[in-house]
């Protein structure tokens, strides 16, 4: 009989999500907006310290209606990070405008800050500044906001941070006496706006659904306006600008209320699935597990490692293999933006009908990520014999 399947980051429920659940079904709001919603915004701001949040359909849903209220238009440029999830920036496709990769560092495996000065730098002498900067906060860790807010506050342009993957990661900052950070921050804190998922596979999920925050009231404001066909205020539907269908449902809200209550204890338990791989691999030869920047602590919501095929005698994808036939999933680190066949810089290869291009600031560090890089189970529902029993078949994968 095969073994059950061990899932790369299945969603873990409770009872408290329920409960909230069955009082959208007794209040009768099952539709977009509602108590759970408000109440919802309202608690997902006290937990990260953000003051004004949105709820809306999907953190690519967040990042469309952040680009918006910035005014986002064809032909300008946005930068960002290349090594990052698709829905990370394809909504600035959706406005017309221009992409520029930037590199990972070594250390975080998140935008490269000195990269980013460089680039801004060499385009403020051209007169081409960037309209926004959009930094992922990788697998769980927060990009060094510190840096990246100082170097993009010099030349006035808003930053939005991708933390899609890192609720309850905490950022700390570079300098232990930084009057920004006396104290750790929640992941996104500071920049202009910051967006969230709730996918299925993220350390909290709604099914799906996502939040856009801010601390500027403004930004939230607008954002919420657009996000409901951007009605006006009048006693009849007229519209003045186009808006989107982009609300989540009262129920969904019911199922985060249950999920954010038990953040603390999935961030813990991640972690602590981590350090079981850490141990598991200390001596293996050839795998090394995406580092922790010294300036914050991540959530770890994916154990993640790089296999160096000499030392270890097998590539990321044999292992990978070797995991399936076990009923295991895995998967590849993301694909950097600039190697997709729709954002190519070198042109449209081949059965791509649709080609946006870019332009790439660096790339061999993500790329060596790509080609090394293996995303590991990492549910927060496992046992530590099923890390040992995962880590055992990639010791014994065949080389």
């Amino acid at each position: 009989m095969k073994n059950k399947r061990i899932y790369l980051s299945p969603p873990h429920l409770g009872e408290h999500e329920r409960q909230f659940v069955a009082e959208a079904f007794e209040s009768n709001y099952i539709a977009p907006l509602g108590p759970q919603v408000d109440a919802f915004e309202k608690e997902f701001s006290e937990y990260t310290g953000i003051k004004h949040c949105l709820a809306v359909s999907s953190g690519t849903a967040a990042m469309h209606l952040a680009l918006a209220v910035l005014g986002i238009k064809p032909e300008d440029t946005v930068m960002a990070s290349t090594l990052t999830f698709m829905g990370s920036v394809s909504p600035v496709t959706f406005m017309g405008a221009d992409l520029v990769f930037i590199d990972s560092d070594k250390n975080s495996w998140n935008m490269d800050p000195n990269l980013l000065l460089q680039a801004l730098e060499k385009m403020s002498k051209a007169g081409m500044l960037p309209k926004a900067v959009i930094p992922t906060d990788l697998y769980g860790q927060c990009a060094d906001y510190e840096k990246i807010y100082q170097i993009c506050n010099a030349y006035d342009i808003p930053v939005v941070v991708d933390s899609a993957e890192a609720m309850g990661a905490l950022y700390s900052g570079n300098s232990p006496d930084d009057p920004l950070y006396p104290h750790p921050v929640h992941a996104g804190k500071g920049a202009k706006a910051a967006i969230f998922s709730f996918n299925g596979n993220k350390i909290i999920t709604t099914s799906g659904g996502g939040m856009l925050a801010s601390d500027d009231k403004d930004f939230i404001d607008v954002a919420r306006h657009l996000s409901q066909q951007a009605k006006d205020p009048l006693p009849y539907y007229e519209h003045s600008r186009i808006g989107f269908n982009y609300r989540m449902s009262n129920i969904l809200a019911g199922i985060g209320r249950g999920q954010l209550k038990a953040l603390d204890a999935r961030v813990r338990q991640k972690r602590k699935i981590c350090r079981h791989y850490q141990e598991a691999f200390k001596n293996v030869s050839g795998i090394e597990l995406m580092p922790e920047a010294d300036y914050g602590i991540s959530n770890r919501w994916l154990t993640v490692i790089t296999i160096d095929e000499q030392q270890f005698g097998a590539s990321n994808t044999m292992v990978l293999l070797a995991l399936e036939q076990e009923n295991i999933e895995s998967r590849h680190v993301w694909k950097p933006m600039h190697l997709q066949p729709v954002f190519l810089p070198t042109g449209a290869p081949p059965g791509c009908d649709f080609h946006y291009g870019s332009e790439v600031i660096g790339g061999r560090v993500s790329e060596t990520l790509f080609e090394k890089g293996l995303c590991l189970p990492s549910g927060t529902a496992m046992s530590e014999q099923d890390v040992n029993r995962i880590a055992d078949i990639i010791k014994q994968t065949p080389k």
